[in-house]
């Protein structure tokens, strides 16, 4: 059911999201990584704004996501960034920005930037 309060916090998180994308850029040195969360599941994305495309991806719903049922969302979470972390090494990819999206950062959000920073990327 969509309430008045929901509507009110999607409309804070998006200007929240407006504010950071104002004076975040990726770049091909230094790509944008990107973070959804919905109630189930989380997305991350690696951009590169200059060319506008997305250089690796992975989330909770990809096909080779191997996790175990019954594993909590923030674990979920860390292993995804972990997960990300290495396929951008894969592709060359050292160093990121890190865009939350206007979420906050903790929690899940964290959990991911934890994960992919435990795998080598810097940001």
């Amino acid at each position: 059911m969509i309430t008045q309060s929901n509507i009110r916090k999607n409309a804070l998180r998006e200007r929240r999201r407006a504010a950071i994308r104002k004076r975040l850029h990726g770049t091909a040195d230094r790509p944008r990584l990107v973070v959804f969360r919905s109630l189930k599941h989380i997305y991350a994305q690696i951009i590169d704004d200059t060319k506008g495309r997305t250089l690796v991806s992975y989330s909770t719903k990809a096909k080779d996501a191997e996790i175990a049922p019954g594993t909590k969302k923030v674990e979920q979470s860390f292993q995804i960034g972990q997960k990300l972390g290495e396929k951008a090494l894969a592709n060359g990819i050292t160093k990121v920005a890190f865009d939350r999206a206007g979420f906050k950062y903790h929690g899940r959000v964290k959990a991911l930037a934890e994960g992919a920073r435990k795998a080598g990327l810097e940001f």
